[in-house]
């Protein structure tokens, strides 16, 4: 895999980087950012930035914990959000996985160099993300330039500069984040780090309860008495970032039957997702079929003229439902 460099001010995915403590100068990794797409007629780059959601939890987990950090990650990657998680052992890779499984998008975030996957074990998991259009991702640089700087070199290399830079890396997943679930830990757990360098950005953790008989349901428990919200179902989930699907209607069918052509019949199954931005709806068609700007034109408007589809100003529509 080639190693890569960027600035997050350089990247409209990284960008959110910008905002937390700490934020890093450059960036290495593998594979490529997620949501960047050219537009090539009228040859810009355009970018618009998918849902992302931080899966973290525990290293030691139980069933419990490995069904839901499965089902939370397969689901959400099923409807296009981004999987970010940190590729160590336990709940890391089951959500990394689970992304994968669902023919999603993940990113996992390293506390090693960029060229020292850790754990090793992991490595083919590594390059599975990349491959299949993910990214793996650290603020530490390639081992052989790590080397000219003896003071980070010597941190890295001993035991506690190890544990400290895997906490500090906690604050990039949560900072690429737009949502943080917790599904297990203990009480010292490092997801709990995350969780609270989320709080301090702003961003809303979940915390999946669980038996408070259970050590590694603690810090879960925990959290829910310090302002994170309990976890009950992804279709919550789905509605904080806009992506819940609305219940079926009989008027649902009656849009469907209206759609005269596919194109019209897709953008009306992009905006049943919630999708209202004409960039985002643009970008999930693409997702599917070649749609270039003027189909998108055409389509909405026809849509308009049918009125079954309204402007809301700045490029913003809703589906009339």
């Amino acid at each position: 895999m080639q190693v890569k460099s960027i600035s997050p001010l350089e990247d409209g995915f990284l960008r959110k980087l910008e905002f937390i403590a700490l934020k890093p100068k450059i960036l290495y990794y593998y594979g490529k950012s997620p949501g960047e797409s050219v537009d090539s007629e009228a040859s810009i780059r355009a970018y618009v930035r998918p849902k992302t959601v931080a899966v973290v939890g525990s290293r030691k987990y139980t069933k419990y914990g490995e069904e839901w950090a499965y089902k939370i990650a397969y689901e959400l990657a099923r409807r296009g959000v981004v999987i970010v998680s940190g590729l160590a052992y336990g709940i890391d890779s089951i959500a990394h996985r689970a992304a994968l499984d669902a023919g999603g998008l993940t990113v996992a975030v390293l506390g090693t160099p960029i060229d020292k996957i850790y754990p090793a074990r992991h490595t083919g998991l590594a390059r599975e993300i990349v491959d299949h259009g993910g990214m793996v991702l650290s603020e530490y640089p390639p081992q052989e330039i790590l080397a000219k700087d003896e003071k980070l070199s010597r941190m890295l290399n001993s035991q506690l500069g190890m544990r400290a830079a895997f906490l500090k890396r906690n604050r990039l997943i949560a900072g690429l984040a737009d949502l943080v679930v917790v599904v297990e830990g203990g009480v010292k757990s490092g997801s709990l780090n995350t969780a609270h360098h989320a709080m301090e950005q702003g961003v809303i953790v979940y915390a999946v309860p669980g038996d408070v008989s259970r050590s590694n349901s603690l810090g879960c428990n925990r959290l829910l008495g310090r302002g994170a919200v309990a976890f009950t179902e992804v279709d919550e989930l789905l509605d904080e970032l806009g992506l819940k699907i609305r219940k079926p209607r009989e008027s649902l069918k009656q849009i469907k039957e209206m759609c005269s052509t596919e194109n019209e019949a897709l953008m009306v199954s992009v905006m049943l997702r919630g999708v209202k931005m004409g960039e985002e709806i643009l970008a999930q068609i693409r997702q599917e079929k070649d749609f270039s700007v003027s189909d998108f034109s055409v389509t909405i408007f026809n849509l308009q003229m049918k009125g079954l589809v309204k402007p809301l100003g700045n490029n913003e529509w809703m589906l009339c439902v």
